[in-house]
């Protein structure tokens, strides 16, 4: 356990990383080069984690001495994943077919010590109801939250998009951001680092 190892986000999640800024910790980011195919027959849970866990290990070579931050979200609902729609007209498409809809919501989360190999692990669900939408509020939506095109299902909750949802069960409101923090200061604690 070593307090003194740099801390790294492996993220370029504008999202993640204001999550993190919150908890005081000082932080760098790196982007984790992984190749993050689909792999037939995973769980939504199964490819959360071996996404989060294949961008933290991606940094460790660039990263020998460190504790690494790997994070991954997977939306699931009628029998399939959900991704980042990247774009506004899939953004459109996606939020048509989940209005009325029960979502879940996998947040996964690692936390690599390059020095010892040292992994912690966990992966948040977060169970969301969407409110039945018009296509005229999912246009209003769109247009007023851009940035809903780089979140998994295209619901930014912590903006504007909380007007979409009905209800959100969760054990932790971070992680449906992507970052589920609870667990990610139980980790650093393990690794001595306090954050409070």
């Amino acid at each position: 356990m070593n307090a003194n190892l740099p801390l790294i986000l492996g993220s370029s999640s504008v999202f993640r990383q204001a999550q993190l800024q919150r908890l005081g910790v000082p932080f760098q980011t790196a982007s984790p080069d992984f190749d993050e195919t689909l792999v037939p027959g995973e769980t939504a849970a199964q490819t959360a984690l071996r996404l989060a866990v294949g961008k933290a290990r991606s940094l460790a070579g660039k990263f020998p001495r460190a504790l690494i931050i790997g994070a991954d979200q997977v939306a699931w609902c009628k029998g399939r994943q959900l991704g980042k729609p990247m774009n506004v007209a899939n953004a459109q498409q996606m939020l048509a077919q989940l209005s009325g809809q029960r979502i879940e919501f996998y947040s996964a989360l690692c936390l690599l010590n390059t020095v010892s190999d040292g992994l912690h692990a966990h992966v948040d669900k977060t169970v969301v109801t969407m409110r039945a939408l018009t296509d005229g509020q999912i246009h209003r939506y769109l247009e007023r939250e851009p940035d809903a095109v780089y979140c998994a299902g295209a619901a930014k909750s912590e903006g504007l998009g909380a007007a979409l949802l009905e209800r959100i069960d969760s054990t932790d409101p971070n992680a449906l951001i992507g970052l589920p923090v609870f667990k990610l200061v139980e980790f650093l604690a393990a690794e001595g680092v306090e954050v409070i």
